[in-house]
């Protein structure tokens, strides 16, 4: 059997890809990498956020899963919009990299906590809001690029630090250049953060299925991602909105603990709710009723309106 594989050309992209792949070949699965180039890819010299607000990463990849050319496509779980077309479903994800977002410098003398003046890269709402509430003293300069790519232009002066997430920058074996690990009760990470989704036509051969499932999924991990996805698609959150959320399982209780905030960083909402995990969907939409309860709603509902303006 074989099994053809779509992904991203970027670095970090194919090393998860080559991951999943060579999973798949311990099983005894033949496999070929497909490399395809999405819209996310194409437009690195604006905000992710003027590009769209979904499938940025992932529509050219669910095309060819459409077409037949791929049987999956391999993806970041973090850049999977919160809802999939009807025809697609998430059949696999990987077992969790640890999942803190980092500071990462060619100055290792930079201290974020100190209160003095820093130039910090990053394209992700999320991470530009959270940095104005709890480091009102940072400058937030836009950086798109893959990780090779924001790195050289931190070395070429344009920022003096990036902040990034641990999983891509450990991956690429980039650790050495950590200055700052945040802690996740400050800067909670996105939904999905640390973990490799494996995304399918609904009507993929079963065989196939299982196979896949058999060799990659990580229950435990699954479980986390269906309560964190089900908060987001509850916000209809994406990639270019604040919403953040993170899963734990501790003595077979599940706890969700998440929120969103505003684009000037003014106001944070943050709850946690916890459950025995037999239904996780549940969880994360309980989650989301709280946060719009205390004005979630009105905050998303501002960044949407200025995204259309």
């Amino acid at each position: 059997m074989k099994l053809r594989i779509g992904t991203r050309g970027s670095k970090l992209a194919l090393w998860q890809t080559h991951y999943v792949a060579e999973k798949l070949r311990q099983g005894g699965v033949e496999t070929e990498v497909i490399v395809i180039n999405t819209r996310g890819d194409k437009r690195q010299d604006v905000a992710i956020a003027e590009i769209g607000t979904k499938g940025v990463f992932t529509e050219e990849i669910e095309d060819q899963l459409q077409r037949g050319t791929i049987d999956i496509g391999v993806h970041s779980a973090k850049d999977l919009q919160s809802s999939l077309p009807d025809a697609f479903e998430i059949i696999a994800f990987t077992e969790r990299e640890e999942v803190p977002d980092v500071l990462v410098s060619h100055q290792r003398e930079i201290d974020i906590i100190s209160g003095k003046p820093i130039i910090i890269g990053t394209s992700s709402a999320r991470r530009k809001a959270l940095l104005k509430h709890h480091f009102p003293h940072v400058q937030v300069v836009e950086m798109r690029g893959n990780l090779q790519t924001r790195m050289a232009k931190m070395e070429a002066g344009q920022c003096d630090a990036l902040m990034l997430a641990y999983a891509g920058v450990h991956r690429m074996g980039y650790d050495e250049a950590i200055v700052h690990r945040f802690p996740i009760d400050q800067i909670t990470p996105p939904v999905g953060q640390g973990t490799i989704a494996l995304e399918a036509l609904s009507e993929l051969n079963d065989i196939k299925l299982k196979l896949i499932r058999e060799q990659i999924n990580h229950s435990a991990t699954e479980l986390r991602l269906r309560a964190e996805r089900a908060y987001l698609k509850a916000l209809r959150g994406g990639c270019s909105v604040p919403v953040f959320a993170l899963a734990t399982i501790q003595n077979n209780v599940l706890s969700l603990r998440g929120g969103v905030v505003s684009l000037d960083g003014i106001l944070l909402l943050m709850e946690e709710v916890s459950s025995s995990g037999d239904s996780p969907e549940k969880l994360g939409e309980m989650l989301a009723e709280r946060i719009l309860a205390q004005g979630g709603g009105e905050i998303l509902q501002q960044i949407r309106d200025g995204q259309k303006s």
